[in-house]
C-alpha cells in the first residue's frame, strides 16, 4: 500500500502545481485585459475607449474627455487634471464627470463650459485655441481642432469651438488631437514626443489623411483613437504601414480603444 500511497501523494502535488501555476498565467492574463497600458518614457497611457484614456504622467493623471461613468475607470489612477475638447456625447457626459471627478482640475474651451451644468460650469478653467496654463507642474496648450472649412464634414468641429491640447512637461510634449482634420496648425506641430490622432470619417479623417498629418509633424510615437465611426471601426493596421512607409522612425503603437465593440 505504501508504492500506491506515495505514487496517489505525487500525482496530488503534481496537481497542485499545474492548478496554481495556471491560475497565475490566468491572473496575469487578466490582469492585462483589465489593464492595458503602455509606457513611453514619463508617461503611461490607459486606453479607455473611442477619444477617453488616462494618461499617467508622474504623480498626476490626466483624463480625457471621460465617459461610460465610474466603471470604467476602475483600476486606474484617480485624475488630478480633466481635459475636455468638444461639446459632444462623445467626449462629454456630466454625470460621468460628477462620478469621477474628486478634486481634479477641468480644463475646456468656452463652448464645452457653456454646455455644463452650472454645479461643473463653475469649476472650470477655461483654455481657448492658442492659449496656455501652468497647472500641476505642466504646461497645457490649446490647439485648434476643426474640420478644414472646404470639405465635406467641414460643419462637424468648425475652428475655435474645440481644444486639441498640448501636454508638455520637463521638455516631454504629448499631442492630444481631439476631434480634427489634419489641419495647417497640426502639421505645424513639432517636437511632439507622443501623438493621439484620430481617423473616423465622416467626422474627422480617413487613415491617408491622418498619416499624411503624421509624417508632416514627425512625433516620435503616434497612437491612432477615436477610430470608431458609423460603418465600424478605421483599418488602424493600414495607418500604421502608410506611416511607418513613409517614416519608420515614427513609432506606431496599436492599443485596444474598443475593449466592448
Amino acid at each position: 500500500m505504501k508504492p500506491i500511497a506515495w505514487m496517489v501523494g505525487i500525482v496530488l502535488i503534481l496537481v497542485a502545481v499545474f492548478y496554481a501555476f495556471n491560475t497565475f498565467i490566468y491572473n496575469e492574463k487578466q490582469a492585462d485585459t483589465a489593464l492595458p497600458s503602455m509606457k513611453t518614457g514619463p508617461v503611461t497611457v490607459f486606453p479607455i475607449e473611442h477619444a477617453t484614456m488616462v494618461l499617467s504622467w508622474d504623480d498626476a493623471a490626466f483624463y480625457t474627455d471621460p465617459v461610460g461613468g465610474s466603471a470604467a475607470f476602475d483600476g486606474r489612477p484617480l485624475p488630478t487634471i480633466i481635459l475636455l475638447t468638444d461639446i459632444h456625447g462623445d467626449h462629454l457626459d456630466a454625470d460621468t464627470l460628477r462620478a469621477i471627478q474628486g478634486e481634479a482640475t477641468l480644463i475646456a474651451p468656452q463652448e464645452v463650459k457653456d454646455k455644463l451644468p452650472e454645479d461643473l460650469a463653475t469649476q472650470v478653467r477655461v483654455l481657448g485655441n492658442g492659449e496656455t496654463m501652468e497647472e500641476q507642474g505642466f504646461t497645457i496648450e490649446a490647439v485648434p481642432m476643426y474640420n478644414l472649412p472646404d470639405a465635406a464634414n467641414a460643419t462637424f468641429h468648425t475652428k475655435g469651438r474645440g481644444n486639441g491640447y498640448i501636454v508638455s512637461k520637463d521638455g516631454f510634449r504629448v499631442y492630444i488631437a481631439g476631434d480634427t482634420a489634419g489641419t495647417p496648425e497640426m502639421r505645424a506641430l513639432t517636437a511632439i514626443d507622443i501623438a493621439f490622432v484620430p481617423m473616423n470619417l465622416p467626422y474627422t479623417m480617413d487613415e491617408a489623411e491622418a498619416s499624411d498629418a503624421v509624417l508632416a509633424f514627425k512625433p516620435k510615437q503616434v497612437y491612432p483613437y477615436h477610430y470608431r465611426g458609423p460603418n465600424g471601426l478605421s483599418d488602424v493596421e493600414k495607418f500604421k504601414s502608410l506611416v511607418m512607409a513613409g517614416n519608420p522612425a515614427i513609432d506606431v503603437v496599436l492599443l485596444n480603444w474598443y475593449p466592448n465593440p
